[in-house]
This record gives structure tokens, C-alpha cells and sequence, in this order.
């Protein structure tokens, strides 16, 4: 039995299923660690398209990436603080979640690279300083304990 591989729409189609089932399988074997990785990992990508469509003026575009970017911010990551186990820590951390949407707000509704910027460097070392603490360099290479 020979399989071809599929041409035009249905190849696309093919390939999304494939990574979303990636991304399932992930999430269903995942730590609860590698879970707030996973987030980090797909609030930076949600950034990164946002970046590539407002560089090319696509404003639909990057309404959507925008949009799915402050939705893993605060309904995934801020969400997951432990604000009575955190203490002080955990009120920061919220604020600077809070900082980052804001940011990601008025970089979508004035096309504003800089803010765009301040977002996603404020991501960043929270992301960076999460997977130091955790021990994983990103959510594809981090393995069930």
C-alpha cells in the first residue's frame, strides 16, 4: 500500500492536524510545569506573528495574534498564580501580567511596535527565569519527570 502525500488545501489542513495533535499529546503528558512552559511557548509565537503582521501592515492579522497572545497571558498564565501561596511574589507577578496585556492592548490599537516590544521583553524574562527555575530550556524538550 503507497500513500501520496496531499496537495494544496488539504495538505495545509493536514499539517495543522498533525501539529495540533503534537500539541494535545503534549499537553495531555505534560508536568504541571511544562504546562506554564507550553504557555510562555505559544504567548511568545502569538507575539512573533504579531510582529510579522504589523510589520506588513496586515491588521486583521495581527488583531488575531494579539488577541490569542493576551488571552494565554491572562486566562492561562496570570490565571495560574497562586496569589495566597505566592505572597508578595505572586502580586508582582500578576501586575506584570497585567503591564503585558495593557502593552499588547495599545500596541494593537495604534500599531505600535514599541509597545509591542516592551510586551514581549517583559515575557521574555519571566519565561527565562520560569524555565531556569524549572530546568527546561523551552516546552518541546521538556520531558514527564
Amino acid at each position: 500500500m503507497t500513500y501520496s502525500l496531499p496537495r494544496g488545501p488539504r495538505r495545509a489542513q493536514s499539517a495543522q492536524a498533525y501539529a495540533s495533535i503534537g500539541l494535545e499529546t503534549k499537553v495531555l503528558s505534560a508536568t504541571p510545569e511544562q504546562l506554564i512552559t507550553l504557555l510562555f511557548d505559544g504567548a511568545q509565537a502569538a507575539m512573533a506573528k504579531a510582529r510579522l503582521y504589523m510589520q506588513s501592515n496586515n491588521i486583521q492579522g495581527r488583531g488575531q495574534a494579539i488577541s490569542k497572545a493576551i488571552d494565554i497571558v491572562d486566562s492561562g498564565l496570570k490565571a495560574s498564580v497562586d496569589m495566597e501561596a505566592g505572597g508578595e511574589l505572586a502580586t508582582n507577578l500578576t501586575a506584570t501580567y497585567e503591564l503585558i496585556i495593557r502593552n499588547l492592548l495599545l500596541a494593537n490599537l495604534h500599531a505600535d511596535l514599541s509597545k509591542l516590544d516592551l510586551a514581549e521583553r517583559l515575557l521574555t524574562d519571566i519565561a527565562d527565569a520560569w524555565r531556569t527555575a524549572v530546568g527546561t530550556t523551552s516546552a518541546t524538550q521538556a520531558t514527564p519527570a
